[in-house]
């Protein structure tokens, strides 16, 4: 029997690459991912196709979405504006939010969803990141979910599933473990392209998340601190 297609939007970092994992358990995929001026657009579009290649997607769709590096507003897309070091006890938003990327990523890859007859768009939304991301909360994919109901053409089926939205960074390794997800060919650093920094916020979530699960972090750091007692 064929299986269902779903998108999965895949920015190439931890959480879209163990998203894909659960995703290709029951359907067939669509890799979509978006470069808007981001500080490493390059080396994210590396990891996306690696990952791709790996699960031989066939269907891969990248769009640019320069108008968001234009509006500005983020240290991702503005290089004037310092990257904030690492700090996970932070409650505010950090200069890395990408002020409303994520609805803007999913209008995209919805209509891509609706054309390709799609049943699920997969996104690796994680609840953890939510006190400084808004879109990443569940509450955001909820209404967005209703938005597309009511904007798709009658009888689309299409649907945001956030599989690992409610999981902790650990449990995300974790499960990624347990499905063979290529970890080593992910990448999460906001902002160097050779070598993760280890410092940024995305470094040291993604860190403290493999050392809490008592895994090994294939990925090269320039620095490692341990992130696992905070």
């Amino acid at each position: 029997m064929e299986k269902p297609m779903a998108i999965v939007l895949a920015s190439g970092g931890m959480d879209s690459c163990v998203t894909a994992a659960i995703a290709r358990q029951e359907y067939d995929l669509g890799f979509f991912h978006a470069t808007y001026g981001q500080r490493t657009q390059s080396r994210e579009l590396q990891a996306f196709n690696q990952i791709a290649d790996y699960y031989q997607v066939s269907h891969r769709l990248v769009v640019h979405l320069d108008h968001l590096s234009m509006i500005g507003g983020s240290s991702l897309t503005d290089i004037s504006i310092p990257v904030s070091p690492a700090n996970l006890k932070r409650m505010e938003i950090p200069t890395s939010y990408v002020p409303f990327r994520n609805a803007n990523l999913l209008s995209a890859a919805v209509s891509w969803g609706e054309v390709l007859g799609a049943t699920a768009l997969f996104a690796g939304a994680v609840q953890e990141d939510s006190s400084g991301y808004p879109d990443c909360r569940k509450e955001f994919y909820d209404a967005f979910n209703a938005l597309i109901r009511l904007g798709t053409k009658q009888g689309s089926a299409l649907r945001i599933v956030t599989p690992v939205i409610g999981l902790s960074k650990a449990e995300i390794v974790l499960q990624g473990v347990a499905l063979g997800a290529p970890f080593h060919l992910s990448w999460s650093c906001y902002q160097r392209e050779d070598i993760a920094c280890g410092t940024c916020d995305s470094c040291a979530l993604r860190l403290r998340g493999f050392q809490i699960a008592g895994v090994d972090d294939p990925l090269p750091y320039f620095h490692k601190p341990v992130y696992a007692h905070l």
